[in-house]
């Protein structure tokens, strides 16, 4: 029997992306009822048995179960569109076995594409695919062997009467201030409680690097190293008119560039 209103979860252990993609759907498929959101693995695992929803968004890394071992534990009781931040192995794998995924950031075009795929499979009322598949049985080892530690994706900043999410990509770089950390991007400034501290620790080093006790930069935004009169060192960015200044203690970090 095709459900009048079909019903999905949402697990994923950041609320805030959470409700954006809570929001996305609400705007792409009004129709859908988000029956229940979890924030791990072992939560969604509840859910599904509680409410019997014909879809789960699964994000592919939580605590306790992750995606993929929750999904292991659903397959065949509803379908599965999986969340990821993994756009290299995961997406290959995901597309050889044509299983629906959505990548973070996630954008209104693409769930909006994934949604037509799943009210025509709804539609036509095919079965979910069978549990205990062993592709989805590699792709736990698999991903989660090569996913490294997790890092920061995005930030929850307050805009206007509401809040806004950005994607870490984004930030040009992070200025400590007295109370707060000033998130500057090419579009202008927010604030944020996290030290700089935090942030070092949050942050992928592999595109943020700190160049001063206070400030960490984006160094896929930085335009051009020099050396200054003093011994420092002096970043101009791509995308913003003023310069950063590097202290000799973190200068050694910039040698190759």
């Amino acid at each position: 029997m095709k459900p009048s209103h079909p019903r999905a979860i949402i697990a994923d252990d950041e609320p805030e992306l959470r409700r954006y993609l809570k929001m996305l759907l609400q705007e792409v498929w009004p129709e859908l009822r988000i029956c229940a959101e979890a924030d791990n693995g072992v939560e969604a695992l509840e859910m599904v048995q509680i409410h019997q929803p014909q879809i789960a968004f699964l994000d592919i890394r939580m605590p306790g179960l992750s995606g993929l071992q929750t999904a292991e534990r659903i397959a065949g009781t509803c379908r599965i569109v999986f969340v990821t931040a993994f756009d290299e192995y995961a997406v290959a794998a995901f597309e050889r076995e044509a299983i629906d995924y959505l990548l973070k950031p996630v954008t209104r075009e693409r769930l909006s594409q994934t949604a037509a795929r799943l009210q025509k499979r709804l539609a036509e009322n095919t079965e979910p695919p069978p549990e205990a598949m062993p592709w989805l049985q590699a792709l736990v080892a698999g991903i989660e062997a090569s996913a490294g530690p997790g890092y920061l994706q995005w930030l929850q900043v307050q805009y206007a009467d509401g809040v806004r999410l950005i994607p870490v990509q984004e930030v040009v770089y992070f200025q400590a201030g007295d109370k707060y950390t000033a998130v500057n991007t090419s579009e202008g400034e927010h604030l944020i409680r996290k030290t700089i501290r935090d942030l070092a620790a949050e942050l992928d080093p592999n595109y943020f690097r700190q160049i001063h006790r206070g400030t960490i930069v984006n160094l896929s935004r930085v335009a051009k190293v020099s050396h200054s009169i003093t011994g420092r060192g002096v970043i101009r960015l791509k995308e913003r008119s003023e310069t950063l200044t590097v202290s000799r203690a973190y200068l050694h970090l910039f040698r190759q560039m």
